[in-house]
């Protein structure tokens, strides 16, 4: 298979609609990836409330039409086109698929909700080094005691990831990711995981855990698994999402969300 990194994105979702099924941190490198969630249509008001309200956990990049399959920045199937998903009833996880044909509504609505993966190119090409891309594994994500603030029938706590960032290039890791403010941006957090309610780093309850070396800090972001966490607590009839860490590779590039 062609470097991951180098495959366009309709070349990645091909290979993930034939059904491989894989992290996508460190593919389709400077394209966007995006986290997803399909609610039924009388449930979709209650998340872009609940987006608008927790911008930094929900930045919202693209919503589709009750039914409609693909978006303006997805050339691709959303049911098919991502390496996993997970389907919800009553807020339980009931599956995780390699696609959801079989569970697909015509009042589903997608939202696609920016994704950390999106700037860790731009934290490479700064000198900032990624450790769940040096080993090869999902990045570690956590439920932290932060409450998102309620919409509708949605309430639940904000998710984040974390990546160790050696204490020099803290700062650096900031200022990169502050210009990606569609895809979460600066971090939420620096340090300490228990003040976020994080009693142990080796026990993600998203993702893998990855080892935080001497002279390094964890560093924690916003992360858009965080409408799952919102799902789980909140326990709407039906919802599908990505199973964490899987995403969509969008048709957007990721310097379409720099800032200066």
């Amino acid at each position: 298979m062609e470097d991951r990194a180098l495959l366009a994105p309709g070349a990645a979702r091909s290979l993930f609609r034939e059904g491989l099924v894989t992290p996508t941190s460190g593919w389709s490198a400077g394209w966007t990836q995006a986290n997803l969630l399909a609610l039924p249509r009388d449930r979709a008001y209650d998340f872009l409330l609940f987006a608008q309200r927790n911008p930094r956990p929900c930045p919202v990049l693209d919503v589709t039409e009750p039914g409609e399959v693909t978006a303006s920045i997805f050339d691709g199937d959303l049911r098919t086109d991502l390496p996993a998903y997970r389907v919800y009833e009553n807020g339980e996880q009931v599956a995780e698929v390699s696609d959801v044909v079989a569970y697909w509504r015509e009042d589903l609505v997608c939202f696609l909700i920016g994704c950390s993966f999106t700037f860790e190119t731009a934290l490479l090409e700064a000198g900032v080094p990624v450790r769940h891309l040096e080993t090869g594994t999902n990045v570690p994500m956590y439920r932290t005691n932060r409450d998102c603030r309620p919409a509708g029938a949605l309430s639940g706590p904000m998710v984040v990831s974390m990546r160790p960032v050696p204490a020099h290039l803290v700062a650096t890791a900031v200022r990169v990711t502050s210009r990606y403010p569609a895809v979460h941006g600066a971090p939420v957090h620096i340090g300490d995981p228990g003040a976020l309610g994080v009693s142990d780093l080796d026990r993600p309850d998203f993702g893998e855990p990855v080892e935080v070396r001497a002279g390094e800090i964890p560093v924690f972001w916003a992360c858009g698994v965080t409408p799952q966490a919102a799902v789980m607590r909140s326990r709407p009839p039906f919802a599908i999402g990505h199973a964490p860490g899987h995403m969509a590779i969008t048709d957007i590039r990721d310097t379409a969300h720099l800032v200066p």
